[in-house]
């Protein structure tokens, strides 16, 4: 599986996701320049998390018009795969690839500290190593991570399986005091229709190594590489 890691100015977990890729994966990975216009013939593309463009007018408005998004935009509406992470969440909603906005944390602070989620859909190609209702421990760093959508489209993507991952306690439980940052429904991460483009606030390529403390995330790239596999 050959991995495209989106570069913008103001990324800093753009090398976390190639290290996870090339190092601990063992796949092929190249970087992505945000102002190429080929994605190099790439299966996944992962726009990873950081402050592109400095978040200046709101997280993502800018890098959504940078000229790669144009090549990942055609990728992702062509049925590719696209991993957006935090800041690569934020340009996903903002690419009209996900539906909603994420919006600043209730706190109005930056929250950084380590998470649990849930696995609501384990029949995705970014969750099938994972099982339903498996309890996940993930960081987060952001501002604004806050999910918010109206109603209706809330109801769609949760009737829909949408909904991936969930903010919970250490029980399972979608409590306030679990969510990290107010989201709606504690949603941490959703996907589109074909389940192939998936934004998520936590970070999974920095919960992949026993050295850091944590590898839930490994399973999810795993996930990935296995049903590349499976379609060969």
């Amino acid at each position: 599986m050959k991995y495209g890691v989106v570069v913008f100015p103001g990324a800093n977990c753009d090398h976390d996701a190639y290290h996870v890729a090339k190092h601990v994966l063992g796949e092929s990975v190249v970087y992505l320049w945000h102002k190429d216009h080929d994605l190099q013939e790439v299966d996944v593309v992962i726009l990873p998390g950081g402050f592109s463009y400095g978040d200046y007018l709101r997280s993502g408005a800018i890098a959504r018009f940078s000229p790669i998004m144009n090549e990942v935009i055609d990728f992702a509406n062509n049925g590719g795969y696209v991993l957006g992470i935090c800041n690569g969440f934020q340009v996903l909603t903002e690419a009209d690839l996900l539906p909603g906005a994420l919006i600043p944390n209730t706190s109005t602070k930056f929250e950084c500290k380590t998470v649990t989620l849930r696995v609501e859909n384990r029949e995705t190609p970014y969750s099938g190593e994972y099982e339903q209702g498996d309890l996940l421990r993930m960081p987060i760093a952001h501002g604004e991570g806050r999910y918010y959508a109206n109603q209706e489209t809330l109801d769609l993507l949760e009737n829909d399986g949408r909904v991936i991952f969930r903010y919970v306690d250490a029980e399972g439980k979608p409590t306030m005091e679990a969510n990290p940052n107010g989201s709606l429904n504690n949603v941490a991460g959703i996907c589109n229709e074909d389940r192939k483009v998936l934004g998520m606030m936590p970070h999974p390529e920095r919960a992949c190594e026993s050295v850091v403390g944590m590898t839930d995330g490994l399973a999810l790239f795993k996930s990935l590489v296995n049903q590349q596999v499976a379609t060969v």
